[in-house]
């Protein structure tokens, strides 16, 4: 039974901190990690823009910001995230935003991420309007009504094309304005990763989803069930990266991704043996994070090794 948190002592953080903490800065490896993976595979087959690549990084991560944000508004709204949840940022159960202003500052911040993704249009063209036009579209109704995606067990899904594919092949062809194979085939195990992170955030969360009717994968398979995906999606990750390999599809430095398994192994085991999952989501967005860097370094490492 989880305990009912009270309410922070001491003085209020500031007004900046509030919003940082609400923009959920722990989680941004979703968003920076494959912008970046796309681009260095975008180097590796010509020339490089450090600009396009900046535009594409801030456009990303402004509208992960908004999905964050509306993401927690419509969880406030709906129940989901009290004092008595480990969900969200906590900022609107704790009071110190009102749901008025993070609703606004989330697409405050859709806007910003739109404006970075139009300046991408005017340099590359329609494509990176068609997928940005659908990644701010996916972002807003992954809570937002009437799709609600996460209530409909289809979040993991969503952050999986959207969080690892659409992100991977945007930023390669930011890069070389043209569409090709090995990001499509890269972007596998990074989207298998983030999806953990939220499949980990969703069995920590499924007593207080199914309480509040948010139909989440977890909730619908259940626990069980719910823990052997997350093994699949995270171990899923490293077979699909030895499989690229082995195929010939990727260059074999990229098997330095195998030693982020230090973590892999304890996140997959810890949701075997343990029923309170606090901080889980952290837990695996480490591991994204340490995996994706490593897949950036040995795909660098290809330039010089062959």
């Amino acid at each position: 039974m989880t305990m009912e948190r009270a309410l922070p002592s001491g003085p209020a953080p500031s007004r900046l901190k509030v919003w940082i903490e609400a923009s959920r800065p722990f989680s941004f490896t979703a968003s920076v990690t494959p912008v970046v993976v796309g681009s260095v595979l975008g180097a590796l087959d010509g020339p490089f823009s450090w600009g396009r690549f900046f535009i594409a990084l801030c456009g990303a991560l402004f509208i992960h910001i908004g999905t964050n944000m509306v993401n927690d508004y419509y969880d406030h709204q709906s129940g989901v995230d009290t004092l008595a949840s480990q969900s969200g940022s906590q900022v609107l159960p704790r009071q110190l935003l009102s749901p008025n202003a993070m609703y606004w500052g989330g697409i405050i911040a859709f806007v910003i991420g739109s404006v970075f993704g139009l300046v991408l249009v005017r340099l590359c063209g329609w494509p990176i309007l068609a997928l940005g036009v659908a990644s701010v579209l996916a972002g807003y109704f992954y809570t937002a009504r009437p799709l609600s995606l996460a209530y409909i067990a289809l979040g993991e899904a969503t952050v999986f094309v959207f969080m690892g594919t659409v992100i991977i092949i945007g930023a390669y062809y930011v890069q070389r304005e043209v569409f090709a194979l090995t990001p499509v085939l890269l972007s596998l195990p990074v989207g298998c990763l983030v999806a953990a992170i939220l499949q980990a955030n969703n069995i920590r969360d499924i007593e207080a989803d199914t309480s509040h009717g948010k139909n989440t994968l977890a909730t619908v398979v259940g626990r069980r069930v719910a823990n052997w995906e997350l093994a699949s999606l995270i171990y899923g990750a490293f077979i699909l990266t030895g499989l690229l390999v082995l195929f010939g599809s990727a260059p074999w430095s990229i098997l330095l991704t195998f030693l982020s398994l230090r973590l892999a192994i304890p996140a997959v085991r810890r949701v075997f043996q343990e029923d309170e999952l606090l901080g889980i989501d952290e837990q695996t967005a480490k591991l994204h994070l340490e995996y994706g860097a490593l897949l950036i370094v040995g795909l660098l490492l290809s330039r010089f090794v062959g």
